[in-house]
Parts: structure tokens; sequence; C-alpha cells
């Protein structure tokens, strides 16, 4: 009998009788990460990492019964021993390390290999299984690193201030968005934020974490308090009455996804930024090789193409079907989550 079964409820470990980011109501549930298409209501008892904690009863509600524990402090139940490792994501991701009769299983969740100065940065773990999501598994998409990413949006700013515009720059609520304004220049002007930002905002910094001061936008601001100063918003508010209440402005995107041409252009932005909260090409191979699996799973995204190439390099992979979206098109989610 497997470690760790693929079911249509989620990753499901019978031996202690717990799911992974199950998709439907179950009683035991580990979640990596706080995005919506990873942590679901309804599930009787979760485990998270701690950070992941209030993120998770912000869009879950209050009521959820979740513990949160740190990164590599094992809990052992029924014999298997399983611990959370940083998948350097967004603040509080996780993978999953289950072990049981010195078979180990590890799943990534979300993760990204370059370490944003953010969260916590990814952390290989060897182990005899590992299942890899793919949402960027193509070889076009090999990301710059985040400094000439962040130059590029500062000076852009700059630019937008010298004309007397409004900055609207656009990445989901729920990690992007404050990576984004972690790298922000403020010498430049004000950080305004959407509300479904600005909310999430300040539940981490209730969870102590660090990010740098930002103001609400509310319907008391006029267009002249926006006017050079920069508005971190979800990417929905593209091109609605909102975003028009900001006067003049230049609106970009943040997505790995603008690493295609025309896809700027798709959003209905004036600029796309080539900025992830997920793996390139590259990171995913690395990531892969790091943990010296002899088996490999792969999941959402372009998990066909990704998995034929590792059999070509030599691994023991294979496809998993699962209900993760892995995509970073959570434009929909009401209080601005993402991916």
């Amino acid at each position: 009998m497997s470690l760790l079964r693929f079911t249509d409820k989620g990753i499901y470990c019978p031996q202690a009788k717990i799911y992974i980011d199950p998709s439907k109501p179950v009683n035991n549930a580990i979640i990596t990460h706080a995005h919506a298409d990873h942590s679901r209501r309804g599930m009787k008892n979760y485990l998270a990492h701690h950070l992941s904690v209030p993120v998770m009863k912000y869009r879950l509600g209050d009521d959820i019964n979740v513990e949160g524990v740190g990164f590599n402090e094992p809990r052992t139940i029924n014999g298997v021993k399983i611990s959370l490792h940083p998948a350097g994501h967004i603040y509080g991701s996780a993978q999953v390390r289950v072990e049981y009769k010195g078979e180990v299983w590890v799943v990534s969740g979300d993760y990204k290999t370059e370490d944003d100065k953010c969260c916590t940065a990814f952390e290989p773990i060897k182990c005899n299984s590992f299942i890899t999501e793919s949402t960027f598994g193509l070889p076009v998409y090999r990301w710059e690193n985040q400094n000439s990413v962040f130059e590029e949006v500062n000076n852009w700013w700059r630019k937008n201030k010298e004309e007397g515009k409004t900055t609207l720059i656009c990445g989901y609520s729920l990690g992007k968005a404050q990576r984004i304004i972690q790298h922000l220049d403020s010498s430049i002007g004000k950080i305004f934020t959407h509300g479904a930002v600005e909310n999430t905002n300040e539940v981490l910094r209730e969870a102590g974490i660090d990010i740098q001061e930002t103001t609400l936008l509310t319907n008391e601001h006029s267009k002249k308090d926006f006017a050079g100063n920069i508005v971190v918003a979800p990417p929905s508010t593209i091109g609605t009455p909102w975003a028009k209440k900001l006067g003049p402005l230049s609106s970009g995107v943040a997505s790995g996804w603008m690493q295609i041409r025309g896809m700027r252009r798709r959003r209905n932005a004036d600029r796309g930024f080539v900025l992830s909260d997920h793996a390139d090409w590259d990171g995913l191979n690395e990531a892969v090789k790091a943990t010296g699996a002899e088996n490999i799973y792969v999941t959402h995204g372009y998990s066909t193409i990704f998995s034929n190439w590792l059999k070509e390099q030599g691994y023991n992979a294979s496809v998993v079907e699962t209900e993760y979206d892995g995509d970073e098109t959570e434009e929909q989610q009401a209080k601005g989550g993402g991916e």
C-alpha cells in the first residue's frame, strides 16, 4: 500500500488518516498554504504553518478548528512522522514531508525557488517520492532576477509621477501584493491599497509580518490624492469604474503570464511585469533534482509536458490530476485571495 494516495478528495495518507490540501470536506486536513484552491472551508480539523492560520481564519471564518505549527516541527500520527518545510511561495507556504517506516514523500504544494526576501525561502527536502506543481512547466518560462523587475517597476512609477499620472499596479491580494509593496521605493510617493489588499496586509501585520506603510483607498480620497502615487490592487480592478476614479493613470500587471507576448493586451494593461510566485522552468527542474526522489508526480499546470520531459531525463514521472488551479487566476475571489 502506497504511503500517499491520490483520491477524489485530495492527497490521502491512509496510515495517518489525514488529507493534504483536500478539495472536499474531510475530518483531518494539512494545508500547504492559504490560497483558495489549497485551503477550503468544510474540514473538521486543520493543521497549517502558524503564519497561514490568521489568513485562513480571515478567509474561511474564525470558527474553523485550525492548529498552527512552525517549520520542521514534526508531529507523529499513528506512526507517521509529518513535518512542514518552507515552500517559498507566499507567507506561511509549506511543503509537507510524510515519513513512515523509512519511506519519505514530499508534497510541495505551490513553490518558487527564488528567495523573494519576504517569505521563508524554499528548502529542498530529500525524499523517495516528490509531488510537484508545473504551473510554468515550459522552457519559455524563465524569470529574471526580481531585483531587475522591481527596478523596472520603480522606474515606471517615477516616469508616471513626472507625467502627473497615477500608477496602478496589480497583483494578487495574498502573496503577490505584499511582495510588490515590500519592494516599492516609497521615497517616490505614497502607496495606496485596494481594500482586498489592505485587509490581507492587516491580517499579516497582526501576525507579526513587517509590511511597509500603506494607505487604504477610500471614497473620501479624490483624484488629486492619487496623482504621482501608486495604487496596489487585484488584477480584476483594471478597466473598472473603481480604477477610473483614480484619474489619469498607467496600469500594470505583475504575473508570470506576462512572459507571453500578447498577455498584457489581454489583461487590458499598459505594462506587464514578469513576476511569479511559482517556480519557473529552471526552478522546477532544480527542485526535482535536489530531492533525489525516484518517483516524481506532476500536478496542476503543464503537467503532461513536464512529466514527459522528466521521463526523458530518466525519472520515473507520471501525471496526477488534482483540483488545484496553480495558475495565478484567482481574480474571482471576492476577498482577493490568489496564487
